[in-house]
């Protein structure tokens, strides 16, 4: 005897839609994931492949090459230092702090820290846009569906979302690859992570810059950069007074939520 009856087909119409329901998910999902693949899997090979490429030693032995171009045509020079830049940060590639460094030679103290800044900026949103748009959008619909604890840090961070952007761009121990990611796994706005991400990184950019500056000097004597100036109290003292300038208000909060509960 037959199975075929109506309820039968209608079942088994309906648990093949499941199916087909269930694959077209998974195929979204990995579709809107293929930027932060590529971005994760590119970022590996770079830091293998690169390592020895971006350095201070090849800015050396290229250092009169590139003064050449750039005098010879400073926008084309701006384009392409900008471009690699941008490559650089928005697939975690090693020589970032080499990038800086350099933007500071070629350019100056003022047009170095334009073009640092607005080169990392943009690249960091290339990494935030490819994790908001991937794992991002779940872990963010996640939190708002959830209850309990995680929807008292979900407030927590919204009604001090700027003090912890700005913290994460002021922290030196805080990566800059990280600091791009978690705001997108969270649910930032984007114009939010943009504008603190370009005004957060502002002091750090000037320091690096000011080294680039005087990077000439420094290779005419035949020395190589020196990066920990950086922790020197001068230039690190000032940075971690700005972190504690960005925490204030959280702080401030804090205390009043206690003091009225």
């Amino acid at each position: 005897m037959s199975d075929n009856t109506p309820s039968s087909t209608s079942s088994q119409s309906s648990n093949e839609e499941k199916i087909d329901t269930q694959e077209g998910k998974k195929g979204k999902s990995l579709l809107r994931n293929l930027p932060l693949i590529a971005i994760v899997l590119v970022a590996l090979v770079g830091a293998f492949t690169l390592r020895d490429t971006l350095s201070f030693d090849t800015l050396r032995d290229n250092r009169e090459a590139l003064l050449a171009f750039r005098d010879q045509n400073y926008i084309g020079l701006v384009v392409v230092f900008m471009a690699i830049y941008i490559i650089m940060v928005a697939f975690s590639l090693p020589g970032a702090a080499v990038a800086s460094v350099t933007g500071g030679f070629l350019f100056g103290l003022f047009g170095g820290t334009i073009f640092n800044v607005m080169s990392a900026t943009i690249g960091a949103t290339a990494i935030f846009l490819a994790a908001r748009w991937g794992l991002g959008a779940t872990l963010a619909a996640k939190l708002d569906s959830g209850g309990g604890r995680i929807e008292g840090l979900r407030k927590a961070l919204r009604e001090n979302e700027i003090e912890v952007l700005m913290l994460l761009r002021l922290v030196p121990a805080v990566p800059f690859f990280v600091a791009n990611l978690l705001p997108a796994l969270v649910g930032v706005k984007l114009t939010r992570f943009v504008w603190t991400t370009a005004l957060g990184i502002i002091p750090g950019a000037i320091v690096f810059t000011w080294i680039g500056v005087g990077l000439g000097a420094v290779f005419d004597q035949g020395g190589t950069p020196d990066l920990s100036i950086l922790w020197h109290p001068n230039v690190i003292g000032p940075i971690l007074g700005l972190c504690a300038l960005a925490a204030l208000p959280i702080v401030i909060k804090t205390i009043r939520g206690r003091s009225e509960g």
